[in-house]
């Protein structure tokens, strides 16, 4: 028998700094983190709660709407989204979830069940006849759960986007569509970005009054979900999904076996987060980002937040300074999306290309790490600021190089 390998992790992992090291990685949303979310994931682990039910861990399902009408103040989110008002109990709620792809399929199979009580359909036989809609540029996640939730995927529609609306979902365009199958007897059931919200990403931003705005309207959504493990100094997983009426969540997602009944439950006066979510047993969550809030405030999150976006705009307008590049979509929180655009002889084509050997040969150093994306037909990059501290040291020499160099410059 052979000897074993006295160190396998440095042969399982690639020699790659920039990729766990945060402060050059720019490539996705990667989860940020912080002591007091570690603190409060470690304790939550130590103590291994399973608050499947209200009564299972009281404190646990305390401590989880709290944070979460905490968070939801913080956003200005209407009291229709809250576990509790001032005169009580409300209609809404949140629960903590861990990823965007479950609170997009939960609240797909709500919708989904809603749109079959409307049609009168025996059991699920109208299930063919239902639609649902997003932009082209919605994450493939939605296109995933929909197919989860048993949607046919003819009936999947993705709206195409373009630069007059800076490729985000156009009102016109969705209502042409909607109409269309309206009239072709099929029913509209679900929207991604006006019946549910995915701020997964910016949602955390909103905690600026400077952002606000962008979740204006919210008050008339179903639902809404935002993720603090992307932007809010809170360790994965960890997504909070709000919506207006808890009642049309849980009963699509009920679950009451005889050995979890209890007077608690019974009452009605309590919430089983159990029944707002696609299993039974539950991590309890509501902890770390109890304590990243209870620890940090809302001055030093924000604070957070647009260190960030400023570092982000300094790097967006070195990339302007240049005539070689572009931006591609104009920037609204963290993330510059750009491009060394055609010029003279270059087709978009080799555009494409020059892009693609860049994004490959400035990975490949170590120093900065990138992802790309396809807007419009041309291949982008994607430069997205989310550190644990802004250091804009990093980049005050980051104005383009000639082609041949990066355009990056090494960490300080």
């Amino acid at each position: 028998m052979g000897s074993l390998d006295t160190n396998p992790m440095s042969s399982a992992l690639p020699n790659d700094k920039a990729a766990f090291e945060p402060l050059n990685f720019f490539a996705f949303f990667p989860s940020t983190n912080s002591a007091a979310a570690i603190a409060g994931d470690l304790i939550a682990s130590a103590m291994n709660t399973v608050g499947f039910t209200w009564q299972a861990s009281p404190a646990a399902t305390e401590m989880e709407v709290l944070a979460l009408d905490w968070l939801a103040q913080l956003l200005r989110l209407p009291t229709t989204f809250m576990n509790r008002t001032n005169t009580g109990r409300g209609t809404g709620g949140g629960v903590i979830l861990g990823t965007t792809s479950e609170a997009m399929l939960v609240t797909l199979v709500a919708a989904r069940d809603a749109a079959l009580r409307r049609t009168g359909s025996v059991g699920v036989s109208d299930i063919p006849r239902l639609t649902v809609y997003a932009a082209d540029q919605t994450h493939s996640t939605f296109f995933k759960a929909c197919r989860l939730a048993g949607f046919d995927p003819a009936n999947i529609r993705s709206i195409p986007t373009g630069s007059e609306t800076s490729y985000g979902l156009d009102p016109a365009k969705l209502l042409e569509v909607m109409q269309a199958d309206a009239d072709a007897g099929l029913v509209t059931t679900y929207v991604c970005a006006t019946v549910h919200v995915d701020a997964a990403y910016a949602g955390s931003a909103c905690i600026c009054p400077e952002f606000r705005h962008h979740l204006d309207g919210v008050e008339r959504v179903d639902s809404i979900s935002m993720s603090p493990h992307k932007w809010l100094l809170t360790c994965l997983d960890c997504t909070c999904l709000y919506v207006r009426d808890a009642h049309r969540l849980s009963d699509s997602l009920e679950t009451n076996p005889e050995y979890l009944k209890n007077d608690a439950t019974d009452s009605g006066e309590v919430t089983d987060l159990k029944d707002m979510q696609v299993g039974v047993g539950r991590r309890f969550r509501g902890l770390k980002l109890w304590m990243v809030m209870r620890t940090y405030g809302t001055a030093k999150l924000q604070e957070h937040i647009r260190s960030d976006v400023a570092i982000a705009k300094m790097f967006e307008d070195f990339v302007r300074a240049d005539d070689r590049f572009e931006v591609v979509v104009p920037r609204n929180f963290a993330l510059v999306c750009f491009r060394i655009k055609a010029s003279g002889a270059m087709t978009e084509k080799d555009a494409d290309e020059v892009n693609r050997v860049l994004m490959e040969n400035l990975n490949k150093t170590g120093k900065a790490y990138l992802a790309h994306t396809v807007v419009g037909d041309k291949f982008v990059l994607r430069f997205a600021v989310v550190a644990a501290r802004g250091e804009t040291c990093r980049f005050q020499d980051a104005r383009p190089k000639p082609l041949g160099h990066s355009v990056f410059p090494t960490s300080c």
